[in-house]
C-alpha cells in the first residue's frame, strides 16, 4: 500500500479508537483537518536554574537524538523536522510566547510541575501540543488545557500501590505515614493509605510536618507502633528521617516516597537508612541508549529525564507522520492512539508494538496503528494525557546510608 495510503487510512483508524477516550471538544479525541505547513517544528521548555540545571543538558542531548534519528529516517513527510533554538528560563510564559511565534508545532517540557500552567495557557491557546517530559503534580491531570497537554512522566500518586508494595514484601501488616505538608505529601500519603488498605494492610496512623519540625510526627508514628513507616516527603526528609530514626522507626523499618530519596551519608547517624528502601520514578537506561546520549553531549553527566524526553519528541513525530500534517491540533489528536492508548471494548484492534521512529513508520505504511513503546517504557496515554503505566527503580540503603538499586516496579496510573 502506498504510503499517503496507510498513513490515512491508519488515522481514520486512530481517530476512532480515541474517540471514546475523553470529554468532549478535547484536542485529544477531536478529529482535526490538516492546517501544517509541511514542516514539524519542535520546541523545548528549559526551566531548570541553580541546583536543578544539570536537568537540562539531559534532555536538550535526549531531543537532539530523538530529532537526529528521525530525520535519518527521512524526517516528517521527507522534510527534516526542526528543532528549535532552546533558552534557559524560568519564565515559561515568555518562553511559550517565543515559542510560538517560532512557529512550533510541539513543545517539550516544562520540568517543574509549578511552571506547566503558564506554558499550557500560552500554547493550548494557539493550538500547540505541549509533553512534558518531568511534570508529576496530580492536578494537572484535570487542568483545563483543552486537550493539548500530555505528560510522558507519571503522577506522583501512581508511586502509591508500589511504596504499599513493598511495605507489604517487608512482611509489615502495620503501617504509619508520615507526611510533609503541601500538595505533595497530602496527595500521595492519601494515595498510599488507600493502597495499603486494598491490599489487606492497616495504616495505624498518619501524621504530618513541616520541614524541620517532624519531632511530633515521628512522636505520633512511634506511638502508633506500626511494623513500617512510608515517609513522604521532598525538602524536610532528611530531619524526618533524623526523628524517625531517634525514635527507633528508621533503618529497614522505612520506606521512602520518591522525594525522599538522597544521597544521604554522613549527613544522617551511623547506619540510619541501613535497609531502608527507596524508590524513584523511571527505568535504568540501557547501555546503547546512554551511549547514544554521550555521543550527542560528551560532557553529559546525569540521565535523568532523558528518556522521558526522548519518548516525547519520538510520539510528537509519529503522532504527525499518522495524522500526515504537523499541526499542533493533529498531533494531539494522534497521539492517545499511536502511544498505545487503550480503546473500548469491541471498537479496532490493538496497534502494533513500535520502539523506535523507523519502526513505527513501517508500522504506518503496513497500514496498522503503531503503538509506541520507549526508552521510558509502555506510555499509553489516557483522556488526561497520562501515561497508564509507571515504572519505578527500587533502591536499598547500605550502612553507608547510600542507596544502590536493588530492582524495579511498575504500578497503574491513578490518573486514568
Amino acid at each position: 500500500m502506498p504510503l499517503g495510503r496507510a498513513l490515512a487510512a491508519a488515522t481514520v483508524a486512530a481517530l476512532a479508537l480515541t474517540g471514546c477516550l475523553g470529554p468532549a471538544g478535547s484536542a485529544r479525541v477531536a478529529s482535526a483537518d490538516a492546517s501544517g505547513d509541511g514542516t514539524l517544528r519542535i520546541g523545548l521548555i528549559l526551566d531548570n536554574t541553580g541546583k536543578q540545571n544539570f536537568l537540562n543538558a539531559s534532555q536538550l542531548a535526549a531531543a537532539k537524538l530523538a530529532v537526529k534519528e528521525i530525520n535519518a529516517a527521512g524526517g516528517h513527510k521527507g522534510k527534516p523536522v526542526e528543532l528549535l533554538p532552546e533558552t534557559i528560563s524560568t519564565d515559561t510564559a515568555a518562553q511559550a510566547k517565543a515559542l510560538v511565534a517560532a512557529k512550533a508545532d510541539v513543545v517539550i517540557g516544562p520540568t517543574d510541575s509549578s511552571r506547566a500552567p503558564a506554558a499550557i495557557d500560552v500554547l493550548a491557546n494557539a493550538k500547540v501540543t505541549v509533553i512534558s517530559p518531568a511534570n508529576t503534580a496530580a492536578a494537572l491531570s484535570n487542568y483545563k488545557s483543552g486537550g493539548y497537554y500530555f505528560r510522558t512522566s507519571a503522577s506522583d500518586i501512581a508511586q502509591a500501590s508500589v511504596l504499599a508494595k513493598l511495605v507489604k514484601d517487608g512482611g509489615a501488616k502495620t503501617l504509619a505515614v508520615v507526611h510533609e505538608e503541601g500538595d505533595y505529601g497530602t496527595a500521595v500519603a492519601a494515595a498510599v493509605g488507600a493502597a495499603a488498605k486494598q491490599s489487606g494492610m492497616e495504616v495505624v496512623a498518619d501524621a504530618e510536618f513541616t520541614p524541620g519540625q517532624a519531632q511530633q510526627a515521628a512522636a505520633a508514628a512511634k506511638a502508633a507502633n506500626p511494623d513500617a513507616v512510608v515517609l513522604v516527603s521532598r525538602d524536610g526528609a532528611q530531619g524526618a528521617i533524623a526523628e524517625l530514626n531517634n525514635a527507633g522507626l528508621a533503618g529497614k523499618k522505612l520506606v521512602l516516597s520518591d522525594g525522599a530519596v538522597n544521597k544521604y551519608g554522613s549527613g544522617l547517624g551511623a547506619r540510619a537508612l541501613e535497609g531502608a528502601r527507596g524508590i524513584l520514578p523511571g527505568v535504568f537506561p540501557s547501555a546503547t541508549f546512554q551511549t547514544d546520549l554521550v555521543a550527542v553531549d560528551p560532557g553529559l553527566k546525569d540521565m535523568v529525564f532523558a528518556a522521558e524526553t526522548y519518548d516525547a519528541v519520538v510520539l510528537a513525530a509519529v503522532a504527525a507522520a499518522a495524522a500526515e500534517d504537523d499541526a499542533g491540533t493533529s498531533i494531539a489528536a494522534s497521539l492517545v492512539a499511536v502511544s498505545g492508548g487503550t480503546p473500548a471494548a469491541g471498537s479496532q484492534p490493538p496497534g502494533k508494538s513500535c520502539t523506535s521512529y523507523q519502526d513505527c513508520i513501517g508500522v504506518l505504511r503496513a497500514g496498522q496503528r503503531p503503538d509506541y513503546d520507549g526508552q521510558s517504557g509502555r506510555i499509553n496515554f489516557d483522556s488526561h494525557g497520562d501515561i497508564t503505566e509507571a515504572n519505578y527503580m527500587v533502591s536499598t540503603y547500605g550502612e553507608d546510608n547510600l542507596p544502590t538499586v536493588s530492582g524495579t516496579e511498575a504500578a497503574s496510573s491513578s490518573g486514568a
